[in-house]
């Protein structure tokens, strides 16, 4: 065992990674886009993106960490040589910081609404909770940054494995049993025709396509460099492409298995007098997480207080598990470049965040709507094209199959390695250029 830090079980980084990439992206962000793109179109047009563009690069991220052995702005330097890899990396590190300030907004709304529904269980009404107020918004950011925090002080093994080990199994137990609940209810047949018989004259549509690309990036926590520190964190005998292919599947597993939940429960609303529908659109974003569902779990009576208990317990693990993974990011810059103690370096990251998140809060109107696009939908795919090009141009293909071969020494003869080194070279580039091309026209 090195004196950095790893993951003691290949178990432990493929819960612990997969938890990264399962986050509000999946549990909220997918069914709210399948919801705004026309159904079961935009599905299949997400697994296709997720297998095709999302987890090339999600490879590339994984070999680039474990060679490296260090942060996305360390190993990046080191790939290219120059201050270039430093930029690169510098820009990931302050995205995933300004994600995690409007995402730890949002996560603490998740805790509020999780807190109401125990009171509700207890036939106590604290109107305070749900209510639209700033002061609201801080205190619950606070907390959750303090939950963040304290996972990640622990380190790789004692901290961020132990906690993702428990929390993701919960997260599929309760995300499971939700679909059952919901979909004994009345109207949910028509939820599940939703989700799953698609709008074939959509599937092409460019919009939907740069849509899906975006939230499989997104949903992948990609581009910005958790991934790449996750994969510093593997032993050498790890298969990576197995790896890889684990955390993706459980990715995109968790994502379908939320829309089999969200869907299907807005028709299950619908069926109860709530209106799920705007401008003859399936209303989606936080309407639908903080009213739509809320005004489902009323109109169910004393039994709707415990599924809202469940579902927002979901919602605050789901945030839980990504917000560890960013922290991480800037986190192990410091202990790798600057020397500075886990614990030390922790506080001073959340504190900044916390700074961030405050400034959201209180210029609301203004900034989460503009830093959401901004890293999302631009930053994110750019770095993920940027990855590309390192792995793809930049690496010396020799030393890409050298590390490889650690884990699986056969790997030069396989068909990972026959398609993987051109595709991040020339497809996902390419794929990735003209689908952002699209979306900022």
């Amino acid at each position: 065992m090195s004196a950095r830090g790893q993951f003691s079980s290949r178990l432990g980084f493929i819960l612990a990674a997969a938890g990264s990439a399962v986050g509000l992206g999946n549990i909220w962000g997918f069914p709210t886009k399948v919801a705004e793109n026309g159904g079961a179109a935009f599905v299949v047009m997400y697994l296709i993106m997720a297998f095709l563009l999302a987890y090339p690069v999600l490879m590339a991220e994984l070999i680039i960490g474990r060679a490296k052995q260090t942060n996305m702005i360390d190993a990046l330097k080191k790939i290219s040589g120059n201050a270039l890899g430093t930029v690169t990396g510098s820009i990931g590190a302050i995205t995933v910081i300004l994600i995690l300030s409007f995402y730890a907004i949002v996560a603490g709304w998740m805790i509020s609404y999780f807190i109401d529904a125990i009171s509700s269980v207890f036939t106590l009404n604290i109107g305070w909770l749900t209510a639209d107020s700033t002061a609201r918004s801080l205190v619950f950011m606070a907390l959750f940054l303090v939950m963040t925090c304290l996972v990640v002080i622990g380190g790789v093994s004692n901290g961020i494995e132990r906690w993702s080990v428990r929390l993701m199994p919960t997260l599929l137990f309760l995300i499971i049993a939700l679909i059952v609940y919901v979909s004994t209810q009345d109207g949910a047949i028509d939820g599940w025709k939703a989700f799953l018989v698609p709008d074939v004259s959509r599937v092409l549509d460019p919009d939907l396509m740069v849509d899906a690309m975006g939230q499989a990036f997104f949903s992948m926590s990609l581009g910005v460099g958790t991934m790449l520190v996750y994969g510093s964190y593997i032993q050498k005998h790890e298969n990576l492409p197995k790896l890889g292919t684990s955390v993706a599947l459980v990715d995109i597993g968790v994502a379908v298995l939320a829309g089999m939940l969200i869907i299907p429960a807005m028709y299950v609303a619908l069926n109860n007098g709530v209106a799920i529908f705007e401008n003859d659109k399936l209303i989606s974003g936080p309407t639908l997480i903080f009213q739509v569902l809320p005004s489902l779990f009323t109109s169910m009576g004393y039994i709707g207080s415990f599924v809202a208990f469940f579902f927002f317990a979901l919602m605050v693990i789901a945030a839980l598990t990504s917000s560890i993974s960013m922290l991480e990011v800037p986190v192990a810059y410091l202990v790798d470049n600057k020397g500075m103690r886990r614990r030390r370096a922790t506080v001073y990251i959340t504190l900044l965040v916390f700074v961030l998140s405050s400034i959201i809060v209180f210029n609301f109107g203004a900034l989460f709507g503009l830093v959401i696009t901004v890293t999302t939908e631009y930053s994110q795919p750019l770095l993920g094209l940027a990855l590309c090009i390192f792995a793809g141009w930049v690496w010396k293909r020799d030393d890409i199959l050298s590390e490889l071969k650690q884990g699986s020494p056969e790997i030069e003869s396989g068909l990972f390695w026959k398609i993987w080194p051109y595709y991040v070279k020339f497809i996902c580039p390419a794929a990735i250029a003209f689908m952002f091309y699209r979306s900022v026209l």
